[in-house]
């Protein structure tokens, strides 16, 4: 069987919070192999009336203009229910900065962050983004809030970007040749607050070691014709196509999509780090194999052809 490269992506991420001890991650990736894939990011903090500065580090470089503000999407009921797996009611743009959702019995203030002072500061391998909260507490009316986003996932398209390995292209033409079977193999690994792993930057910053989050929520969408390590998963479930259509990036295709999730908490972690690890896998048939098959056999004929007329020719045969 052909075989393309393995690749593995390593993503360290670190959140923490100024005064809060009970934050929760969410991270949500639209996986999209041949094309660009995003992720999805929320925190969920409790006690955010006392609580100062919500930083989160990313580990790739990341733009205010390729921040989107999800939450300006939650006006449609339909993907509120999707996204929180129960039935929800919003006071949509309750002010100028906040909605206001209510399930589960529970009262939830949604940030828009498009519509705060937050700060994006690069740093060595990544960047860091520091949101104000003392400046958002007039506008909070409960003492739990959301804040979420999305952006490109920029280590995902990475690891799945084509490429070229020219000491292997005889190989790869031979594997062409052999076989029309090729194998897609990709790791991807999600480190939260694990420090070994952080930029200097990161780790010079006290508040960032005394924080502990709670739980962390991962979860994967992707075409059904890659294959994901789901042993450990706790919910898989079809991307509800009729919720998510007006919510989805607009290269991830619905269409037979799977979302996978998982999840982790301070009971079986009680330093707040948190560690996922992902094999994501495809079988298809090449069609540069069919092709070069195609050319093979025009050629072989060809040669065949002329054989056969070089042999009439010389011995003097005619049928």
């Amino acid at each position: 069987m052909a075989s393309k490269n393995k690749r593995f992506a390593d993503d360290a991420w670190a959140v923490w919070v100024n005064g809060d001890d009970n934050s929760t991650v969410y991270m949500n990736d639209w996986l999209t192999p041949t094309g660009d894939s995003y992720v999805d990011f929320a925190v969920r903090i409790r006690g955010v009336k006392s609580s100062a500065l919500l930083n989160v580090y990313v580990p790739f470089g990341v733009t205010k203009d390729e921040i989107t503000d999800t939450s300006l999407k939650f006006e449609d009921e339909g993907v509120l229910r999707a996204t929180f797996s129960a039935a929800c009611v919003i006071d949509y743009k309750k002010n100028e900065c906040t909605s206001e959702i209510a399930y589960n019995a529970r009262t939830i203030d949604l940030v828009h962050i498009s519509c705060l002072e937050y700060e994006l500061k690069p740093l060595s391998s990544g960047t860091l983004i520091t949101v104000n909260i003392e400046k958002l507490r007039k506008y909070l009316a409960n003492d739990e809030a959301y804040f979420l986003w999305r952006m490109p996932h920029k280590s995902l398209n990475e690891i799945f970007k084509p490429h070229i390995n020219v000491r292997g292209l005889l190989t790869r033409l031979r594997d062409l040749i052999t076989t029309p079977v090729v194998s897609e193999k990709y790791g991807y690994s999600i480190r939260i607050n694990e420090a070994r792993l952080l930029p200097d930057e990161i780790n010079r910053i006290g508040a960032f070691h005394r924080q502990k989050l709670k739980k962390a929520v991962i979860t994967i969408s992707i075409g059904e014709d890659y294959s994901m390590n789901d042993a450990n998963c706790y919910r898989i479930r079809r991307v509800e196509k009729e919720l998510y259509k007006d919510y989805v990036p607009e290269c991830f295709n619905c269409d037979d999509a799977i979302t996978y999730q998982w999840n982790q908490n301070r009971n079986t972690d009680m330093l707040g780090h948190f560690n996922f690890y992902f094999d994501v896998s495809r079988d298809y048939v090449s069609k540069m194999s069919m092709f070069i098959y195609m050319i093979l056999l025009m050629v072989v004929g060809i040669i065949g052809g002329f054989l056969e007329d070089l042999i009439k020719l010389i011995f003097g045969i005619n049928w």
